[in-house]
């Protein structure tokens, strides 16, 4: 059984789709921060209105997951971290109209 075969699931897709942004935010942060506390830099993207921004932002990696796991045939997977995407751009946009 080849190791594509073993993590070709939605679940993986599901998990990827959740972490990667959640990384890219993280790594955003550490290099963006300037000693300020998580709550304080989310505050201050908050107040300067740029949350869709920044989550838009985050969530721009899962194009390359997406492509990676559609150039290994994995597509259970990707349906994964298309069905994640989407749930982000649906917050995204409830956040602009809210």
């Amino acid at each position: 059984m080849k190791i594509t075969e073993d993590y070709d699931k939605v679940t993986t897709g599901i998990i990827g789709g959740l972490l990667l942004p959640l990384l890219t935010g993280l790594v955003i942060y550490l290099f963006t921060a300037h000693s300020r506390t998580i709550a304080e830099y989310l505050e201050r993207i908050v107040r300067a209105r740029i949350l869709t921004h920044a989550i838009t932002l985050c969530v721009f990696p899962n194009i390359l997951i997406f492509l990676l796991f559609n150039r290994f045939d994995m597509l259970r997977a990707s349906r994964g971290v298309l069905a994640v995407t989407i749930l982000w751009a649906v917050s995204v946009f409830i956040i602009k109209l809210s």
